[in-house]
């Protein structure tokens, strides 16, 4: 949507505590929101970096004035957040038939994710830009990551309670086992291969020393 201005909206801009609101009464217009975001993610798409955007050159990119950038976000960290959830997938369905069937699945949705170039390219600049903008990495854990984390460590759980996993790796490094290899290879080896089967193989594969053999 670069260079195609959204529906024109008045300048003004309303201070409302520590966020910058609508004022009273004006509707939120959501083509702006999109058209806004759509700029954030090809210019990501492009090449540059989280910290390499300024509201500015966002405002620019997506056609609005800046006033309407500020309007629906406090500051760049709040915008990102809405980016990252714009890409965002609710956390895969279990079937909970077996433990090894929900972890496959679990991997699977991030090898998947890993494919879309939107996803992977906002993941990684994300990660680069973690050790400077520490609000903006702990709102995307608190966000996206903690609920896939706390997903698999209820499956390895289960797998604990059924005897079919050993008991004695904390569930927390357990899950590290198993997602790791593909988080890894999705975010740390962006040329690597992410083949049909992948996610069936890692499991598989730690399987093999954390299960009980019953």
């Amino acid at each position: 949507m670069t260079g195609t201005r959204a529906a024109a909206e008045p300048e003004d801009v309303t201070v409302s505590g520590p966020a910058l609101r609508l004022p009273r009464g004006r509707p939120r217009n959501a083509a702006a929101d999109t058209a806004i975001i759509e700029a954030v993610l090809s210019l990501l798409e492009e090449g540059a970096t989280i910290g390499e955007l300024s509201m500015e050159r966002i405002a620019r990119a997506a056609g609005v004035g800046k006033a309407t950038v500020y309007r629906r976000w406090a500051g760049k960290n709040a915008l990102m957040l809405d980016v990252m959830k714009s890409v965002d997938e609710q956390t895969p369905r279990l079937t909970g038939r077996s433990v090894r069937d929900d972890l496959v699945t679990c991997v699977e949705f991030i090898r998947r994710r890993a494919l879309v170039k939107r996803s992977s390219a906002l993941l990684r600049n994300v990660l680069a830009q973690a050790q400077n903008e520490p609000e903006l990495w702990a709102a995307y854990h608190d966000t996206v990551i903690a609920a896939r984390r706390a997903q698999v460590r209820e499956v390895l759980r289960q797998g604990i309670r059924t005897g079919e996993l050993r008991d004695d790796i904390d569930p927390e490094l357990l899950g590290d086992l198993f997602i790791g290899p593909m988080l890894s290879r999705s975010m740390l080896r962006p040329d690597a291969a992410l083949p049909e089967g992948l996610s069936e193989l890692i499991v598989d594969s730690v399987l093999q020393g954390v299960r009980t053999g019953r």
